[in-house]
């Protein structure tokens, strides 16, 4: 890690380790605090981490692969989610989704070039009487319509 974006990426690493010890049990943890600080998990940092905690870097990535809330790519400023659940697809959730993704130019799991959007397909909010429905961040935009998309999205922004 060299060069002045790297060394505070270095740095800002650095602070998340002080309060550790070094503990196989502080595996999860610092994978969530570098998550929620960077955003996914940088291949650089899964292997510093490895080093801290004296473990081999396969552990590492076997726990970060084992749960869904890691990401190992860099995730837009936006999180939209599309519900597929079954209300929201019997109300049209299938061209809802192909709005999304036409809209934003990605299909689920993938993330704008210029990083500002990422778009996850989800089995299931909860909000079925709102059905069909689109989550942007923690914003819940009900009984969705191809055309309300466009709108929302630029809502979001």
């Amino acid at each position: 890690m060299s060069g002045r974006s790297e060394r505070s990426i270095e740095d800002r690493f650095r602070e998340i380790l002080s309060p550790y010890k070094g503990g196989r049990a502080e595996l999860v943890p610092i994978l969530q605090e570098v998550q929620t600080n960077f955003g996914y998990l940088p291949a650089e940092l899964m292997q510093a981490i490895a080093r801290f905690l004296r473990l081999p870097a396969s552990t590492v990535y076997g726990v970060a692969t084992f749960y869904a809330q890691f990401k190992f790519v860099p995730t837009g400023k936006r999180i939209v989610k599309v519900c597929r659940g079954t209300a929201c697809h019997v109300r049209g959730g299938v061209s809802i989704l192909s709005e999304v993704e036409k809209q934003l130019g990605i299909k689920p799991g993938e993330t704008t070039d210029d990083l500002e959007y990422s778009l996850e397909a989800i089995a299931c909010f909860g909000s079925c009487a709102l059905a069909p429905v689109v989550v942007i961040d923690k914003t819940v935009y009900g009984r969705m319509t191809p055309t309300r998309v466009g709108h929302v999205l630029d809502e979001s922004k």
